[in-house]
């Protein structure tokens, strides 16, 4: 990649973190180092300045999807990440991921690796990868709070104390089976290390193309995940006793009635996520899994 000259970076991060928000300081002061254009979320640069009382300086205060940038920076865990990615959207900006979180599956970029991290951006040492969204529509009269498109997983669930929910299941348009369980996961290869994994999911490789059906605590021991083509068309329509459900995107949930019909399909666009010379998939699940550790 050709060597960059003046770049703008937007930088989200979490307004709950007082002590890690620290590391927005020297990431500030790398990027003017290079004589970038610093663009700070409004409620994140609230925090740090009135709330946290730093002295930060920045070239522009954003709200909303009122931003654009070269690169977008995302100062926490996979969390955050993942609500910097829907903040990004469709505006194909590439996401560089700071890890003041805990696992970091996503977010790999440790504070202490800030530097070299900032001059490989500059010097063009980097790729971007491309991350499949899915993006979740529902029958007419349903509207959905917020983003209708996730990295990582979409999710239907029961309500909370309510029994279990049954959730008929086409996949173009072929019925696949009814599920009786707490809920079902839809995710992408990215979401597959999350709550995919947690309800026996498989691990999937970035690239392959595929999504994963994960049912959450199925009433039958037969029910397996199932791995489809992203090219699917998802059908979902979902009878409960307490006549709702609840629909988790990425986390954001929205509150559904009973007999809507959801359809799960591949977004047009993709996530752009920064990676660096030095992390490897493998490596970063063996690291994060601790596979192989003996602790004898």
């Amino acid at each position: 990649m050709q060597k960059q000259d003046k770049l703008r970076f937007a930088i989200f991060g979490n307004e709950y973190q007082a002590k890690k928000s620290q590391a927005v300081y020297k990431i500030i002061a790398l990027l003017q180092q290079h004589d970038a254009e610093v663009y700070i979320d409004k409620p994140f640069y609230e925090f740090i300045t009135a709330g946290q009382h730093m002295d930060i300086k920045a070239d522009h205060v954003f709200e909303g999807s009122d931003f654009t940038a070269d690169f977008a920076v995302s100062m926490g865990g996979d969390g955050t990440l993942l609500k910097t990615a829907s903040r990004v959207g469709e505006k194909n900006i590439p996401i560089i991921g700071v890890n003041i979180g805990r696992l970091g599956f996503l977010a790999d970029v440790n504070p202490s690796e800030l530097e070299q991290a900032i001059t490989a951006i500059y010097e063009g040492r980097y790729e971007v990868r491309n991350h499949s969204v899915i993006k979740i529509e529902t029958s007419e009269g349903e509207l959905i709070e917020g983003s209708p498109y996730a990295l990582n997983d979409i999710a239907l669930l029961k309500r909370d104390h309510a029994s279990m929910i049954s959730i008929r299941a086409s996949i173009d348009d072929e019925y696949v089976m009814t599920y009786q369980a707490d809920g079902l996961i839809v995710t992408t290869p990215t979401g597959s290390t999350a709550y995919s994994l947690s309800n026996g999911g498989p691990i999937i490789a970035p690239g392959t193309g595929t999504l994963c059906l994960t049912a959450v605590a199925p009433h039958s021991l037969n029910v397996r995940p199932i791995v489809v083509p992203d090219t699917s068309v998802i059908t979902l329509k979902v009878e409960s006793r307490s006549h709702s459900f609840l629909a988790a995107i990425d986390g954001r949930s929205s509150s559904l009635h009973e007999g809507t019909v959801v359809r799960i399909s591949k977004a047009t666009f993709s996530t752009k996520i920064v990676r660096f010379a030095h992390r490897h998939y493998f490596a970063t699940l063996r690291d994060k899994m601790m596979w192989g550790l003996d602790q004898r």
